[in-house]
């Protein structure tokens, strides 16, 4: 019974071993390796447009402040709301 377990462990760990390695040979190809750079590219073209997109909101509001505080915001002459 020992023996069977040992095998059947022997031969587990083997074709996790082989599937990783296949992975990694995969990774290295020509194709492998325009996919990798194609996500990494994706990923970044991403976090730009998100960057853009927050710099857009900050710019905004912040020109909302800037017109409230030197009245360019039709608000010039009125009391303040209490």
């Amino acid at each position: 019974m020992r023996r069977l377990f040992w095998l059947a462990m022997g031969v587990t760990i083997g074709a996790l071993v082989v599937r990783k390695l296949a992975r990694a040979a995969e990774r290295l190809t020509p194709s492998g390796m325009a996919n990798g750079i194609a996500g990494a590219l994706r990923e970044l073209a991403e976090s730009i447009s998100d960057f853009a997109t927050d710099v857009r909101e900050a710019m905004s509001e912040r020109e909302h402040e800037l017109r409230q505080a030197t009245g360019l915001d039709g608000t010039a002459g009125r009391a303040p709301a209490e």
